[in-house]
C-alpha cells in the first residue's frame, strides 16, 4: 500500500488507515477481543500502518485493545488517539484543561503499552479553554517526547489557524465523504494552505455507502445511528439515491460501492488519508481493495455531475452533538 504525508512535520501513514472505534464502542456490542486483535493484525499484514483510537472509546478499553494488537510491530505503525472529554466519557461534556490533557496522555501511554503517542488529537474543541493553552500543553508534551505530532477533530477554520500558529498541526480529523461534503467549502482549502493533513472519519457514511443498509435495516439498541437524523427510516429511503449512483459506477469498474466511495476520497487531495472502520475481515479487505482503483478525471466528473443532482436528507448529528462541532 502507498503512503501519504500528514502535515509539514513528515508524519507518514498508509493511505488508508483503520478506525478502531467500532470494535468496542458506538455500534452495538463489542467485538470479541481475540477477533478484534486478529482484525488489527490482518490490517497490518495487508499494509495498513495507521490505527485510530481514543480515550472516549470505552474509557481506555479501545486503546488497550489497539496497544495489545500492535505490540509485535509497534515501531512500524502510527497510533492516533484523542483527549478532550470529562473522565473520557463523551456523554459528560468537554475537558481540555492542561492538567487533564497531561493526565490523558499518561493514561493513553499506559493503555497503549507504549512510551510515545504518534498523533494526539483534541477530540472536540473546548470553548472553556483557549486553544493557545491547549497548543502550549501539547508543545510541552512533544518536548518531553511523550507525543510526536498533534491534531484537531471537528474544529473550525479559526481554531485551526490559532492552534497551528502555536505549534504545527499535523492533521485534522473530521467527517468527510460523498455522504457529507461540508468540509469542501472552507476546511479543505484552509488545510491545503496551511499544510495540514486531513483524516476523514466515517468515509463510508457510517456504513451507508457500502450498500448494506436500507430503509428496512434495524440497528442494535446500542447503535449510535439510532439517534442520527440522517439514519431515520424515511431519510435512509430518500438517501438511497446516492448508493444507487455508487452501485452504477461500481458495476462499470468491477468494484463495490464502498470501494468507489473510498477511491473517490483518495482522489480528492494527496494529503487525505481516510480511516474506515469495520469489525469484519472481509470488509477490511474490501476497503483495502479501494487503494487499487484508479478513478480517471472523467470518472470523477461523472460522479460529481450525478451527485450534484442528489440532495442528502437529515442532519449528520442530533442537535446536542451538532453543537460541539465546527468551533
Amino acid at each position: 500500500m502507498k503512503t501519504r504525508i500528514l502535515g509539514n512535520q513528515g508524519l507518514e501513514v498508509s493511505e488508508l488507515g483503520l478506525g478502531c472505534m467500532g470494535l468496542t464502542f458506538g455500534y452495538g456490542p463489542a467485538t470479541d477481543e481475540k477477533e478484534a486483535v486478529n482484525l488489527i493484525r490482518n490490517a497490518y499484514d495487508s499494509g495498513i500502518t495507521f490505527f485510530d483510537t481514543a480515550e472516549a472509546y470505552s474509557q481506555g478499553g479501545n486503546e488497550s485493545l489497539v496497544g495489545k494488537a500492535v505490540q509485535p510491530f509497534r515501531d512500524k505503525v502510527v497510533i492516533a488517539t484523542k483527549f478532550g472529554f470529562q473522565d473520557g466519557d463523551a456523554t459528560k461534556g468537554l475537558d481540555s484543561r492542561p492538567e487533564r490533557i497531561r493526565q490523558v496522555a499518561e493514561n493513553s501511554l499506559r493503555f497503549l503499552q507504549t512510551d510515545y503517542i504518534d498523533l494526539f488529537y483534541q477530540h472536540r474543541v473546548d470553548p472553556n479553554v483557549p486553544i493557545e493553552d491547549v497548543a502550549g500543553t501539547i508543545q510541552d508534551l512533544i518536548k518531553e517526547g511523550k507525543i510526536r505530532h498533534w491534531g484537531l477533530s471537528e474544529a473550525g477554520v479559526e481554531t485551526i489557524r490559532k492552534a497551528h500558529a502555536i505549534h504545527p498541526v499535523a492533521a485534522l480529523q473530521s467527517e468527510y465523504s460523498l455522504f457529507y461534503r461540508e468540509p469542501e467549502k472552507e476546511i479543505i482549502p484552509a488545510l491545503e494552505e496551511l499544510g495540514i493533513g486531513f483524516v476523514p472519519f466515517s468515509p463510508l457514511g457510517k456504513g451507508f455507502l457500502t450498500g448494506s443498509i436500507n430503509d428496512q435495516t434495524k440497528f442494535d439498541k446500542d447503535d449510535f445511528r439510532n439517534i442520527v437524523p440522517r439514519f431515520s427510516e424515511e431519510n435512509r429511503k430518500a438517501n438511497q439515491a446516492l448508493v444507487d449512483l455508487l452501485q452504477d459506477i461500481a458495476q462499470i469498474k468491477e468494484a463495490t460501492p464502498a470501494q468507489i466511495a473510498l477511491a473517490w476520497l483518495l482522489a480528492q487531495k494527496p494529503f487525505i488519508a481516510p480511516i474506515p472502520g469495520t469489525t469484519k475481515i472481509h470488509r477490511l479487505q474490501e476497503n483495502i481493495g479501494a487503494t487499487n482503483i484508479e478513478l480517471t478525471q472523467e470518472d470523477l466528473l461523472q460522479i460529481e455531475e450525478m451527485a450534484s443532482k442528489i440532495t442528502i436528507l437529515g442532519a449528520r448529528y442530533p442537535q446536542h452533538l451538532q453543537e460541539r462541532v465546527g468551533k
